[in-house]
């Protein structure tokens, strides 16, 4: 089998996060994500997404139909997998296989920092449009309350289906 000719359509990307002011920069559950690589710059194939996760951060358990990578730059992050919870420290690479529940948390003292990639790409699309945009990568969103934290709710679920995500109950918690 040949392998297909060069796509001169596609055109070489280099993200620098702490640099590029154009980079999309997401607050989201009291984290900080910055797409680095979007599934615009791979044709859809992936996304590539630098996680700034401050303690007690992480998102809850949830699951997709997409395969989801962590690499551990900084940090101790607490990672649920299905019924099964490990610690992952700085210089660590974690695979969560499609359709598993799993969530993770930072239980360290300072700031984590993963980069998570998504096979294929979508997970960049579906944060741009359920967070809030902030002005670098190490910056929090405003935190939600009330009436802003029930949108907040009500926009992921309603977008979570289209993005091949499920926003799962808390371990204990009864099934919606």
């Amino acid at each position: 089998m040949a392998i297909p000719p060069d796509d001169l359509s596609r055109k070489l990307t280099v993200a620098r996060p702490d640099l590029d002011d154009g980079l999309p920069h997401i607050g989201l559950v009291g984290d900080t994500y910055t797409i680095l690589v979007s599934g615009d710059d791979t044709a859809g194939k992936y996304t590539l997404i630098d996680m700034h996760v401050p303690p007690g951060g992480g998102p809850p358990v949830h699951r997709h139909d997409f395969e989801e990578m962590f690499t551990v730059l900084e940090g101790t992050v607490e990672v649920t997998f299905r019924d099964e919870t490990i610690v992952a420290n700085a210089g660590e690479t974690i695979n969560v296989p499609a359709n598993a529940p799993h969530g993770f948390a930072n239980v360290g003292g300072d700031a984590s920092r993963l980069l998570c990639l998504c096979a294929p790409a979508g997970q960049d699309e579906f944060f741009a449009l359920v967070g809030q945009p902030v002005a670098r990568r190490t910056e929090a969103a405003a935190p939600l309350h009330g009436e802003a934290q029930q949108r907040f709710l009500a926009r992921a679920k309603e977008l979570a289906p289209r993005y091949r995500t499920e926003l799962l109950p808390p371990p204990g918690d009864p099934a919606p």
